[in-house]
C-alpha cells in the first residue's frame, strides 16, 4: 500500500491513529485547506446548472450571447 501525501504540501501523511490532522500532515495544512474553501478558491461544480444549460436551445447559451463561443 502506498503512503498518502498531504494535498497542501505533498509530505507523507502519518496514519489516522497517529495524526489528529488526518488527511493532512499537520494542523497548519488543515487550516490552509479550510482557508482555501472559505476564500472560495475551491468550488464544487453545480451539475444542475450544467444540466439546465444542456436544455437551452443552441442560440440561448450565455457564452454565445456574450460572443465567447
Amino acid at each position: 500500500m502506498t503512503t498518502p501525501t498531504c494535498a497542501i504540501c505533498q509530505k507523507p501523511v502519518p496514519p489516522r491513529t497517529e495524526n489528529s490532522a488526518f488527511p493532512f500532515c499537520s494542523k497548519r495544512c488543515r487550516a490552509v485547506d479550510l482557508g482555501r474553501w472559505l476564500g472560495e478558491e475551491y468550488r464544487v461544480p453545480d451539475r444542475q446548472a450544467d444540466e439546465r444549460e444542456d436544455e437551452l436551445p443552441a442560440d440561448s447559451h450565455p457564452e454565445r450571447q456574450r460572443g465567447d463561443a
